[in-house]
């Protein structure tokens, strides 16, 4: 290993299994609650029983290019 660059060890990143499934949940939700943010739409699955971070809503609420309207 000596000689090679620290930029070459770095591991794959996997996405998760569900990523698909809250992605469309989200953005389902983000459409049916307009005026929630992405930290209230993390909750509403929290209430069901899943376990969602809210910075993995917020990565996605970013991708997903979603946004609370204006007043």
């Amino acid at each position: 290993m000596i000689g090679q660059a620290r930029t070459t060890q770095r591991r794959e990143l996997r996405a998760k299994e569900d990523e698909e499934k809250l992605v469309s949940e989200i953005v389902d939700l983000a459409s049916r609650f307009g005026r929630y943010g992405y930290r209230m739409v993390t909750g509403l699955p929290r209430l069901s029983g899943r376990r969602v971070n809210k910075k993995r809503v917020e990565r996605i609420w970013k991708q997903e290019g979603l946004k609370v309207p204006r007043k």
